[in-house]
C-alpha cells in the first residue's frame, strides 16, 4: 500500500510552527533544541519548514525538551 504524504503535509505544517513558536517563546535556538533531542540543526529546521516528517518519538522528545504537552505540537491541527 503506497501512503499519499500531500494528506498530511497540512498536519506537519501546523506541527512544525507549533514547535517554532514554543522554541521562540522558550527563547532557544535551533541550535540548542538539536542539542536537547541528539539531532542537527538543519534537522530541526526542516521540520519546523514541514520538509521532513518526524517519528512520533521524536515529537515526544521535542516535547520533552520544550517541557510541553505532545499535544501542545499538535494544537490547531
Amino acid at each position: 500500500m503506497k501512503r499519499d504524504k500531500n494528506k498530511y503535509v497540512k498536519t506537519f505544517k501546523v506541527l512544525g510552527q507549533n514547535i517554532r513558536n514554543i522554541r521562540k517563546n522558550k527563547d532557544l535556538s535551533q541550535e540548542e533544541l538539536a542539542f536537547m533531542v541528539s539531532s542537527a540543526r538543519n534537522y530541526i529546521g526542516c521540520i519546523e519548514r514541514a520538509e521532513k516528517f518526524p517519528s512520533i518519538i521524536f515529537i515526544l522528545d521535542i516535547a520533552s525538551a520544550l517541557k510541553c504537552n505532545a499535544h501542545d505540537l499538535f494544537e490547531n491541527v
